[in-house]
């Protein structure tokens, strides 16, 4: 397992802005925090574009920013695989989201040479109690080494 990640915040925000620039099509979308040894962190930007009737933000919304919270964090300690896909993820929403900007925290449970399994604490900016809880798993293409 990696001790460091081996792309940077800044080189992983212009991967994801370069292979994935519908992300922010239409409005703010998830901006990537920060990343470190097997984790990421995503803020998803409030915005009236994420919300459902009765003004909560959607789920939708909140299965995005665990998505690409996880995607982040695997490319983070991997490298720039653009083509790493999503083969699970599976959600607990735990409480109605407070009308602000969500934070999604990923943590890799594993990184293996085919599979990555983590999860993803998601929150109201401010709040401690959580949004959702989500766990997910990718498939890596094989790896040059």
């Amino acid at each position: 397992m990696p001790s460091e990640p081996v792309m940077s915040r800044d080189a992983l925000a212009a991967f994801l802005d370069d292979v994935f620039p519908q992300l922010h099509h239409a409005g703010p979308g998830p901006v990537l925090v920060s990343v470190g040894p097997l984790a990421a962190t995503m803020r998803l930007p409030y915005h009236e574009r994420h919300l459902r009737p009765g003004g909560t933000i959607s789920g939708p919304a909140i299965m995005a920013l665990a998505d690409v919270a996880l995607y982040a964090a695997i490319l983070a300690n991997v490298g720039p695989v653009a083509l790493a896909v999503t083969t699970n993820l599976s959600f607990n929403f735990m409480r109605k989201p407070e009308p602000r900007d969500l934070i999604g925290e990923a943590r890799l449970l594993k990184l293996g040479r085919s599979l990555a399994v983590g999860e993803i604490l998601i929150r109201s900016e401010g709040y401690d109690d959580l949004v959702c809880h989500a766990t997910g798993t990718y498939a890596l293409p094989p790896r040059r080494d």
